[in-house]
C-alpha cells in the first residue's frame, strides 16, 4: 500500500451534497452485518442506509441507498446553567440484532436515545369497534363479530424512540460503547463513564470519575472510551494527556484504579508549547481480535498491545508534514480537531482522516501507507480512486500537493469500515462517500 505504488481499484457512491451547517456529518456506523449504515448530523437527525441486493444489481455489489431518515434530538436549554444544549450527534452505535427489528443508540451532548428501526407491509382491517379510518363505532350497530385479517400494503419502515437516557451527565457526552453482554452499554463525558442498563432509564451506575476535589487540581480529562468487544468486564478510555487506562470491573465497582496504563516516555527533543495539545488522544478502539487497541492523536496513529504497557508496538505518522505549522494550526483551531481511526475486518489496516479531504490507510505488515482523497470528481460510478502525496520537499511530481495549499476546512473527521468486507464510509463535511475494493463482474 505504498504512496508510490499502484492505487487501489476501489468503487463507490456519492450520496449526500448538500450546504447548510446542520447537514454537516458528524458520525458514521455500520450495523454488525455491515448492510445498514447510519450517519448522524450537526441537524439532529439520523440518516439510515441499506445495502441494495445483489439480485437487484447484480454488477454492483455493495451500493446503499437511504432507507429512513428521522430527527433524533432537537435543540434544548438547560436552564440550570442557562446553557443551550445543541442537537448535534455526537454518537451513533447500533445494538446486536435479536430479531427482525434493529435498535440504534444515538447521543447528542446531553441525552441518549434508544430507537427501533422496523420494516411493516401489511395492516390489520376489518375491526369489529373501529371503521375503516380507525373512528370508534356507535356499539349498538354491531350486530356480528367477524375476525379482523391482515393485508398487504406498501412497505413502511418506522422509527420508534424506545428509552430515553437522560440526566446522567453533567459535561458533555464524547462517547458510547454497547457491551458484548448485549445488555448494557457506558457513556463517557469529560470527567465521568456511566454504565447504563437499556432497560432502565432513570439510573446509570458511576464506574469511573475523576473530577477533583478542586476543579483548579484538573490536569486531564476523558476523550473517548469503549468496551472489549469480548470481555463484558473490560473497557478503556483514553485521555487528553495522551494515556490509555484499561479498567476491569471485576476488581472494583468504582473503576478510579485502572488494571493497566498504557502510556508512550515523552522524547525531549520534541518538547514544545503544543507537546500536551497533540498527545491528546481522540479516538480509541479494540481491535476486532480485542487483542490490540488503536489511537489517534493529532499527528499520528498508533497501535498498542493489550500485554504491552510501555509503548506503542506501532506508529504510523499521518501529516507529519503540519509539525511545522503548529502555530498557525493552533490559531485557527484546526489543532483541536478530533480525528477518528477504524480497524479493517481482518484488523491488518488501519484507517484515519486528513485535512484537504485527504484520508490515510496503512497496511500493518508491510508498514506502509497510502494518501487517498475523497472528493466529488471521484464519484462517478466505478470511478478508479487515486492516491496522493503531499509534497515536502526533493523532486516534485505531477498531481502533488504542497503543505501551504492544504484546504484545513476540508477535513476527513469522521469514518466506518465495513464489518466484513473491503467497504468504507468516509463523512466529508457534509458529503458521505462509500469505497469497496473493485469487483470483477465476469466473477459474480
Amino acid at each position: 500500500m505504498g504512496e508510490d505504488g499502484e492505487s487501489p481499484k476501489l468503487n463507490h457512491s456519492f450520496l449526500r451534497d448538500y450546504v447548510t451547517e446542520a447537514d454537516v456529518i458528524s458520525t458514521v456506523e455500520f450495523n454488525q452485518t455491515g448492510d445498514l449504515l447510519a450517519t448522524g448530523d450537526k441537524g439532529g437527525r439520523v440518516v439510515i442506509f441499506q445495502r441494495e441486493a445483489e439480485n437487484v444489481k447484480p454488477h454492483i455489489s455493495g451500493e446503499y441507498n437511504v432507507y429512513s431518515t428521522f430527527q433524533s434530538h432537537e435543540p434544548d436549554f438547560d436552564y440550570l446553567k442557562s446553557l443551550e444544549i445543541e442537537e448535534k450527534i455526537n454518537k451513533i452505535r447500533w445494538l446486536p440484532q435479536q430479531n427482525a427489528a434493529h435498535f440504534l443508540l444515538s447521543t447528542n451532548d446531553k441525552t441518549i436515545k434508544l430507537w427501533k428501526v422496523s420494516e411493516r407491509d401489511r395492516r390489520p382491517e376489518g375491526y369489529n369497534l373501529k371503521d375503516e379510518e380507525g373512528r370508534l363505532k356507535d356499539i349498538s350497530t354491531v350486530t356480528s363479530l367477524q375476525v379482523p385479517v391482515l393485508k398487504p400494503t406498501d412497505l413502511m419502515v418506522e422509527v420508534r424512540p424506545r428509552r430515553v437516557f437522560a440526566n446522567g451527565h453533567t459535561y458533555h457526552i464524547n462517547s458510547i460503547s454497547v457491551n458484548s453482554d448485549g445488555e448494557t452499554y457506558l457513556s463517557a463525558d469529560d470527567l465521568r463513564i456511566n454504565m447504563w442498563h437499556l432497560d432502565i432509564t432513570d439510573r446509570s451506575f458511576n464506574i469511573v470519575d475523576i473530577k477533583p476535589a478542586n476543579m483548579e487540581d484538573l490536569t486531564e480529562v476523558i476523550t473517548a472510551a469503549e468496551f472489549h468487544p469480548h470481555h463484558c468486564h473490560l473497557f478503556v478510555y483514553s485521555s487528553s494527556k495522551g494515556t490509555l487506562r484499561l479498567c476491569d470491573m471485576r476488581a472494583s465497582a468504582l473503576c478510579d484504579k485502572h488494571a493497566k496504563i498504557f502510556e508512550e516516555p515523552e522524547d525531549p527533543g520534541n518538547r514544545s508549547f503544543f507537546s500536551e495539545i497533540i498527545s491528546s488522544v481522540s479516538d480509541v478502539k479494540f481491535s476486532h481480535s480485542g487483542r490490540y487497541l488503536l489511537t489517534r492523536d493529532y499527528l499520528t496513529v498508533k497501535v498498542w498491545d493489550l500485554n504491552m504497557e510501555k509503548g506503542p508496538v506501532e506508529t504510523y505518522q499521518v501529516h507529519e508534514y503540519l509539525r511545522s505549522k503548529l502555530c498557525s494550526l493552533y490559531e485557527n483551531d484546526c489543532i483541536f480537531d478530533k480525528f477518528e481511526c477504524v480497524w479493517n475486518s481482518t484488523d491488518s489496516v488501519i484507517m484515519t482522516g486528513a485535512y484537504n479531504s485527504f484520508f490515510r490507510m496503512f497496511d500493518r505488515e508491510t508498514g506502509r501507507g497510502v494518501t487517498l482523497e475523497a472528493w466529488r470528481e471521484s464519484s462517478k460510478p466505478r470511478a478508479v480512486l487515486r492516491t496522493r502525496r503531499v509534497y515536502t520537499g526533493g523532486r516534485r511530481r505531477r498531481g502533488d500537493v504542497g503543505v501551504d495549499s492544504l484546504d484545513f476546512t476540508k477535513k476527513i473527521l469522521h469514518m466506518a469500515w465495513h464489518p466484513a468486507e473491503n467497504i468504507i464510509a468516509i463523512a466529508a463535511t457534509n458529503n458521505l462517500y462509500i469505497f469497496q475494493d473493485r469487483v470483477n463482474p465476469e466473477n459474480q
